[in-house]
């Protein structure tokens, strides 16, 4: 069994056919799915998916893209999402500095108000992060200086070094479809020595379609696809690769349940 822990399930290519997209994904063994929200407007249809379909959860956060049109979202706004049902992580929020979309002094601090909430909740925060490692790394360990707090960064495609500091700090990593791109080798010699136990696999769908679906709208079906190369990459059984990554997920998000 299979869970996609991380996929946008009310975005454009999903929500049009979203039961039969989860039915698809229940067909190739996937049983729990993290829908992820990225701007306050689609919390209640986030979270409204989540308390439908048993088998999905939700997140709430800002991503740093939308940070610049969430700069007066208060911590209390954040803080009461947190305690809906099915609700089981904050984000997705962090920096991106590839697009900069958002002023970074803004996404900076929007990022350490998420934190500040897993923090206070015990809830895990879901980090993006791309083209930001220092910073990210920099806040991450200020942070943790404060207190600790469950994380993870999602859709790892940094740089070994940087996947050594979230490790060390505590995180979780988790592997899209980007791994099986023929382009990905530093990626996927990252994803050969990620603890067993920190790691987790996703789809992001609709993004990122895993080989051999490229040029396909993702869906959270194809977190088998990736499954299986990440289990052939570390010369792993697929079902034991799915055995553990659904214990870390559990193990994560302690307030998913069935």
């Amino acid at each position: 069994m299979l869970i996609d822990s991380h996929c946008h399930l009310e975005y454009e290519g999903l929500v049009e056919d979203q039961a039969a997209v989860l039915d698809r994904a229940r067909a190739a063994g996937v049983h729990g799915f993290l829908n992820i929200s990225t701007r306050q407007s689609e919390w209640d249809r986030v979270v409204g998916t989540a308390q439908r379909e048993p088998d999905v959860w939700a997140s709430v956060g800002i991503h740093p893209h939308e940070a610049d049109a969430h700069e007066d979202l208060g911590r209390e706004a954040l803080l009461v999402a947190t305690q809906q049902d099915r609700v089981i992580g904050i984000g997705e929020t962090g920096l991106d500095y590839y697009y900069d979309k958002s002023d970074r002094q803004v996404q900076q601090a929007l990022f350490r108000m998420h934190i500040g909430v897993a923090r206070e909740t015990g809830l895990p925060i879901i980090i993006h992060t791309r083209d930001a490692e220092d910073d990210t790394a920099a806040i991450l360990a200020d942070e943790m200086e404060q207190g600790a707090f469950p994380a993870l960064i999602h859709c790892f495609t940094a740089s070994a070094e940087f996947g050594q500091k979230v490790l060390d700090l505590g995180l979780t990593i988790s592997l899209s479809g980007i791994v099986t791109f023929k382009n990905a080798k530093d990626l996927q010699e990252v994803a050969k020595g990620v603890p067993a136990d920190r790691l987790l696999v996703e789809t992001d769908s609709p993004f990122l379609a895993p080989v051999p679906n490229r040029g396909k709208t993702c869906e959270p079906a194809f977190v088998r696809d990736t499954a299986t190369f990440v289990a052939e990459l570390r010369g792993v059984p697929l079902d034991g690769l799915a055995e553990t990554t659904t214990a870390n997920f559990h193990r994560l998000f302690t307030r998913a349940k069935a």
